[in-house]
């Protein structure tokens, strides 16, 4: 998840960024969305919610051709795992570099594992690897105090 908000404006946004929506172009669409309502990037807070980090985001040479094919830059998210060197991505600086694309500075992503972190998140990618079912979701809100 990503949480967005022009405090100024009284607009607010989240958007799932998964590296489907992060690569398609979601994080772009939710800021246009959210200038059309007069917020500004340059006033947007943003917040990276948890998901699976890097050391843990094991993934074929396909899916890296993938992200290169749209722009070569992007082989910087991607570095050699351990297990044969296999690609490891790093969605939350992916999406923290599409949020700065648009002019959104203010964006943190301080999450903590979603694979990792069992006891405290679901994951669909850890279910898959154990070949379990796929029961279990996640929330995000924003609050205003």
């Amino acid at each position: 998840p990503v949480l967005l908000a022009d405090f100024e404006a009284g607009v607010f946004a989240a958007a799932h960024a998964g590296w489907r929506g992060a690569l398609g172009g979601i994080i772009e669409a939710t800021v246009d969305a959210m200038q059309s309502l007069d917020a500004k990037p340059e006033r947007i807070r943003a917040a990276v919610g948890p998901c699976i980090s890097r050391a843990a985001y094991e993934v074929g040479e396909e899916f890296k051709s993938s992200f290169t094919a749209k722009a070569a830059e992007y082989a910087d998210f991607f570095h050699a795992g351990p297990n044969a060197g296999k690609p490891h991505f790093d969605l939350p600086r992916f999406v923290l570099h599409r949020l700065a694309s648009k002019g959104v500075m203010q964006a943190q992503s301080s999450s903590p594992c979603t694979f990792e972190n069992e006891s405290k998140f679901f994951s669909y990618r850890r279910t898959q690897k154990r070949g379990e079912a796929d029961y279990g979701r996640q929330i995000s809100a924003i609050v205003l105090l």
